[in-house]
């Protein structure tokens, strides 16, 4: 009786032994052991089409009602600005209306100076051959804030589909370089991740610079070009 349990126990370790084996050599036929993992880079320049234009009205007095008149009629405006360059009234909103007393000593709220009234506006201009008279205007019609100024494109996702298939060509390339040096060549793609980009655009060149007159109406813009990029992590067989 022992003797046929030992048999039958060899006979189920060389069973197992084999399927092991079996096993490994399925892993080694795929050739994910053999394999070259590099990154590639890429990058879309592009002239904007768009421009996001933050502008901020602040005023102030000694009387809440005086300062908030004040920066309604500023306000009001500028708000004309949209009927002077046909801005559509959807790409215009008012926004983060702040109300606060100062005082020169502010912790201790001592020597009143007086309340202010802050709004920003944001145009958003679908022509930006109108962005430098629109902020020129506005500055000269009573904003006294440029808070921000975003160029952007409206095609992004097409550019970002170009720097990605860029990307993938810089990849495939610089993994037959590699796989060349070392007497190798590259197979089929194994495993293909794309990196996590920064979904803010980049801009090249953009400058802006307030000029002599005290509203600023001497501006002067470069628009420059939106920079648009890709990065993938790519895997291939090796041969």
């Amino acid at each position: 009786m022992n003797a046929i349990m030992t048999k039958g126990v060899c006979a189920i370790v060389l069973i197992i032994i084999l399927f092991l084996c079996v096993a490994c050599g399925g892993q080694r036929d795929t050739g994910a052991s053999r394999l070259i993992t590099v990154i590639g880079d890429a990058e879309v320049r592009v002239a904007p089409d768009e421009a996001i234009l933050t502008l901020g009205v602040e005023t102030w007095d000694k009387d809440l009602t005086i300062a908030k008149k004040q920066n309604d009629e500023r306000v009001k405006r500028l708000l004309a600005l949209v009927k002077k360059y046909k801005i559509d009234p959807k790409y215009v909103q008012t926004d983060q209306i702040k109300i606060e007393p100062r005082y020169k000593e502010g912790y201790r709220r001592e020597d009143f100076i007086g309340f202010f009234v802050s709004k920003n506006i944001v145009f958003t201009l679908k022509d930006i051959s109108k962005f430098e008279e629109v902020l020129s205007n506005a500055l000269q019609l009573g904003a006294n804030y440029v808070r921000d100024v975003q160029f952007r494109t409206t095609k992004l996702s097409d550019y970002r589909e170009q720097a990605r298939t860029l990307a993938l060509k810089a990849a495939k390339e610089k993994a037959k370089n590699m796989a060349k040096e070392l007497g190798q060549k590259v197979g089929k793609p194994y495993a293909i991740v794309e990196e996590e980009y920064d979904t803010r655009e980049r801009y090249q060149n953009v400058t802006r610079a307030i000029g002599s007159s005290p509203w600023g109406a001497d501006t002067s813009i470069a628009l420059g070009q939106i920079s648009v990029t890709a990065r993938v992590k790519v895997s291939f067989e090796l041969r």
